[in-house]
């Protein structure tokens, strides 16, 4: 029988570390319609997977999600949003959360290049 090794890191240790690097809102379970408990896999580096999206609409919640990573970087995560509904204090960080974020390749692809990230097999596990 074959076995491998990987790295096991809690969602919460990703998301400050990811939060610490880019001084961005990032919370990696509520991304893609929010992931239930479980385990995501990831290999660094791996293949790169942009968005090509440079915005989305700013409205919390909105089916559309994910932007480049490049777009992701630039926005000023003070900038409130747009729609004039959504100027609550917990709706800018939401919708960052859940609709204005990065594909997770780009951020571990770019932590590794930062020397952040050691090369390997690694699983994100999901609990709350």
């Amino acid at each position: 029988m074959k076995t491998k090794t990987v790295k096991v890191i809690e969602v919460s240790d990703f998301d400050d570390l990811v939060q610490e690097t880019y001084g961005r809102i990032y919370h990696f379970q509520q991304q893609d319609g929010c992931k239930g408990r479980g385990s995501e896999h990831i290999t660094v580096p791996c293949e790169p997977k942009d968005y090509e999206n440079d915005t989305v609409p700013e409205i919390v919640n909105h089916p559309e999600m994910g932007v480049s990573f490049k777009a992701w970087l630039e926005r000023d995560p003070n900038q409130l949003l747009s729609n004039p509904e959504d100027q609550y204090s917990w709706s800018l960080p939401l919708w960052w959360k859940r609709n204005f974020y990065p594909h997770v390749s780009m951020i571990i692809n770019d932590l590794h290049a930062k020397g952040l990230i050691e090369k390997g097999d690694y699983v994100i596990e999901i609990d709350w």
